[in-house]
């Protein structure tokens, strides 16, 4: 019943319903050898992802969409003219007679095109393209359409802008805090060797062939990776990178098994576990790693720095009080803001279904 009425709604403000192919090509993109590529060239170089280098050649003069092909399979980018689609994209090519070049462009948006990709390295086949069915309304309604998505996206694209903002303020207000806490200290500090305070360990190999799911936490670089049935450190515990990602901090609540690419907190000397967990997180890791290719931690290196701390442990428990109170508030306004994030991007889709539904 709902789609006889959309049917006929569409019908009587003259949209048609055709194949997309009958719309637009999707033309293949073109090899550019690097030697002919420059960041001062005059003509924008397009991958799937969108410009990656310049050139002082162009391969298609007219405004158009480069479509991800391969890679990034299905992502969009508006181009001006002159500019050179590598082969790993499409261009799309039409009749600016009948079409408008923007309003194709939010169509192709609201198709979601890269639900369409497949294989091993996902490619968007343009025969799949091609086969699909759309509205189509005569250009001077695709043009009103243009103008009020245009206006709404805008709008959309600024509270986005602010919600973005906002978010990384809450960050590094906390991060800001936490450096001010450790860059003030009182009377009671004092200076000692990092492995006079604690000690960092390497974690264990553990096959995934041995991984059974279970209630302990897997630990690696990343965090928290798997529940398994086996654990090798008592809780609570604190771990960082030893390879690949360098310098994130976890702090870990359950008894669990660290990967050989973390190290843990083997000895603590008493001090507050969550103090020397915010001790870390301050202590910018990542500028001991080492290595070309997978960045490495050497703890030694670690072990050898001269650190402030407070001896007194009340007064551990004292700024963990207050950095715990800090990051509880931080996150709930992480989440409002990631929430309005995730709200905003529901509807620009709304909105683009409305719009090709002829309801706008």
């Amino acid at each position: 019943m709902y789609l006889d009425i959309m049917t006929k709604r569409i019908q009587k403000n003259n949209w048609q319903t055709k194949k997309l192919g009958d719309i637009l090509k999707l033309e293949y993109g073109k090899p550019l050898p690097k030697t002919e590529r420059s960041s001062d060239g005059k003509y924008p170089v397009y991958g799937a992802n969108g410009i990656k280098d310049f050139s002082n050649k162009f391969y298609f003069d007219k405004p158009s969409i480069v479509v991800g092909r391969k890679g990034s399979a299905g992502k969009l980018h508006l181009v001006e003219k002159n500019f050179w689609p590598l082969d790993v994209t499409y261009f799309v090519t039409f009749d600016d007679k009948k079409y408008d070049l923007n309003f194709l462009f939010h169509l192709l948006s609201d198709l979601e095109l890269s639900k369409l990709a497949k294989g091993v390295k996902p490619g968007i086949n343009r025969n799949d393209v091609y086969s699909r069915e759309v509205n189509i309304p005569p250009l001077p309604e695709q043009r009103r359409i243009v103008k009020i998505l245009d206006e709404i996206f805008e709008k959309t694209a600024k509270a986005k802008e602010n919600s973005e903002k906002n978010l990384q303020n809450a960050k590094e207000l906390f991060e800001s805090y936490l450096q001010s806490v450790f860059e003030n200290p009182g009377e009671d500090w004092k200076k000692k060797r990092f492995d006079k305070i604690c000690v960092l360990q390497r974690g264990f190999d553990l096959p995934t062939r041995l991984r059974n799911i279970g209630k302990f936490p897997l630990v690696s670089s990343n965090g928290i990776t798997d529940q398994i049935d086996l654990w090798k450190v008592k809780a609570p515990g604190v771990v960082t990178g030893r390879s690949g990602t360098i310098g994130n901090v976890h702090y870990i609540e359950k008894d669990f098994w660290p990967l050989n690419t973390a190290l843990y907190i083997k000895e603590f000397y008493g001090n507050n576990e969550r103090f020397i967990y915010y001790l870390l997180k301050q202590f910018d890791l990542s500028k001991y790693s080492s290595g070309a290719g997978v960045p490495t931690l050497n703890r030694n290196n670690v072990h050898d720095e001269m650190v402030l701390y407070p001896r007194s442990l009340n007064e551990q428990k004292y700024i963990v009080k207050k950095l715990d109170g800090l990051s509880a508030k931080t996150k709930k306004l992480e989440t409002i803001y990631q929430k309005k994030l995730s709200d905003l991007e529901e509807l620009k889709k709304s909105v683009l279904k409305r719009a090709f539904s002829g309801k706008l």
